[in-house]
């Protein structure tokens, strides 16, 4: 279930109290940890990636709908990343999100929306993309792991000298095998896949069992999962301001219900909600003030 991306950048607001109270002389430990604990309000926030953070085909036929993002989208009904942010005052303020993902982007295509992001100041940026790196139309044009992590590391390394005080979170790319399993017995679903030749890699010949049909959807889906363990790697160069989601979207369980009728591929607005219910919860304590322990 392959969608948008958001980048935020600001200073961190400091706690009133009890913080405020602290001894002049607080060790250097002790005050890292106090500022590990403030919540960080970003001012920009976008979007990067693919067709998913774009929204593609979430609320209208072959379109992209950046409102039902997951990440910057303002639909109330996604609860996107952005809104959240918005529901706790947390920056940024409305209107200076943007999603700068781009249907049919491969890693590729990621440096040239980063170099979008910096210019203009973004500082949150999140970034869903890979799906279109395995969904090609033989398995010999699947982007090569090494590949992939060079041009996301490359591009992170951009954001990070042009906004070092930014902030990056990083979606594991979703299982494709899985939509072909939920939607392989749906007539409709292996028909649009054949017609449209959507993600031949995985879903061409959607309901043959043939040995070589089943061997080929594995080694796509381990190319998927070699992405995945290239963003951990890539996220855990980058350092403490930026977050990999530990697969939380890759094992996410959904069904044809969240994917859009239109093509049976991209999530429709109930599956871009899913992915925000997912991916916040690993930036959560980038923004919200933790609750005092008695």
């Amino acid at each position: 279930m392959p969608g948008r991306t958001v980048i935020v950048l600001t200073a961190a607001v400091a706690f009133t109290a009890p913080w405020a109270a602290c001894p002049a002389e607080a060790s250097a430990s002790e005050s890292s940890a106090s500022d590990a604990r403030r919540p960080w309000h970003p001012t920009v926030m976008a979007a990067l990636g693919d067709s998913i953070s774009a929204g593609f085909n979430a609320c209208g036929w072959y379109v992209s709908c950046p409102s039902r993002s997951w990440s910057t989208g303002d639909d109330v009904g996604v609860q996107s990343h952005y809104m959240r942010l918005l529901d706790l005052n947390a920056g940024p303020a409305p209107g200076s999100e943007v999603n700068l993902a781009v249907p049919g982007t491969t890693s590729a295509g990621l440096a040239a929306q980063v170099d979008r992001a910096v210019a203009r100041r973004a500082d949150y940026v999140t970034v869903l993309v890979g799906a279109q790196d395995a969904c090609t139309a033989q398995e010999r044009l699947m982007t090569p792991v090494s590949v992939y992590e060079r041009r996301v590391a490359g591009a992170l390394a951009a954001f990070k000298r042009s906004r070092p005080g930014g902030r990056v979170f990083l979606a594991s790319v979703p299982d494709l095998k899985r939509l072909w399993r939920v939607g392989r017995d749906n007539l409709v679903a292996r028909g649009f896949w054949a017609i449209g030749r959507i993600c031949p890699t995985m879903l061409a010949k959607a309901s043959s069992d043939a040995p070589a049909d089943r061997a080929r959807r594995d080694r796509v889906r381990a190319r998927v999962a070699a992405y995945n363990a290239a963003l951990a790697r890539v996220c855990a160069a980058y350092g403490p301001a930026c977050r990999f989601d530990g697969n939380a979207l890759f094992d996410c369980p959904f069904t044809l219900d969240q994917v859009s009728k239109w093509d049976f591929f991209h999530p429709n607005a109930v599956g871009q909600r899913l992915i925000a219910q997912r991916t916040y919860p690993v930036v959560r304590d980038w923004f919200e003030q933790p609750e005092l322990q008695p």
